[in-house]
């Protein structure tokens, strides 16, 4: 189940960008008349930046344990390609119905931000009880793809690899989930 969260913050990555770059408050000053408002100040003009930097950071150290498992080989045997269709057009759908809505909200009220809060573990809920966690524009722009295969062992498998598949490759998966599987690589 952490490893659905964590996938969950990582898709949410393009969030936090947007929110620190949309809602930063650097107080500047030019002339002799100017002193430094000090940390805290700048702390209490900068939480929704702060937070967003917090988990900018969270989901750097969770996509680092991502890619580490992946690329330290998988328990299972390898498994052959018999048929297989890409579900990258999900990352996007992910990012249009999601990710892009939240930026647009007006965070300059408690009951704003509490409403966005709330929408982020909503949504979070949702994704990881849906087993859609996999669905992540954030893997997709550092060049991961996902696909749905059939092996001669198991049918409708949902895979996360670096790179792509095609049919008749031989994948080494490791479990996430039920039918849903990071592919540490192929070969023919």
């Amino acid at each position: 189940m952490w490893q659905k969260v964590e996938l969950y913050i990582i898709s949410l990555w393009f969030l936090f960008l947007l929110l620190l770059i949309n809602k930063i408050h650097m107080p500047l000053c030019f002339g002799g008349g100017c002193a430094f408002i000090g940390f805290k100040q700048l702390f209490l003009l900068n939480i929704i930046p702060t937070v967003s930097l917090v988990f900018i950071i969270f989901g750097g150290i969770f996509y680092w344990r991502f890619n580490y498992k992946i690329e330290k080989g998988a328990p299972i045997l390898p498994r052959k390609i018999t048929r297989i269709e890409d579900m990258y057009f999900e990352n996007l759908a992910f990012l249009i119905t999601y990710i892009i809505p939240l930026v647009g909200f007006d965070l300059d009220s408690n009951r704003n931000r509490l409403t966005l809060f709330l929408m982020l573990i909503l949504i979070g809920w949702f994704y990881v009880k849906a087993n859609i966690f996999y669905t992540n524009p954030s893997l997709a722009v550092l060049g991961y793809r996902i696909y749905k295969i059939d092996t001669l062992e198991s049918e409708n498998i949902v895979v996360i690899v670096r790179g792509r598949l095609k049919e008749g490759d031989n994948i080494y998966p490791r479990r996430i989930d039920e039918n849903i599987f990071f592919v540490a690589g192929s070969t023919k």
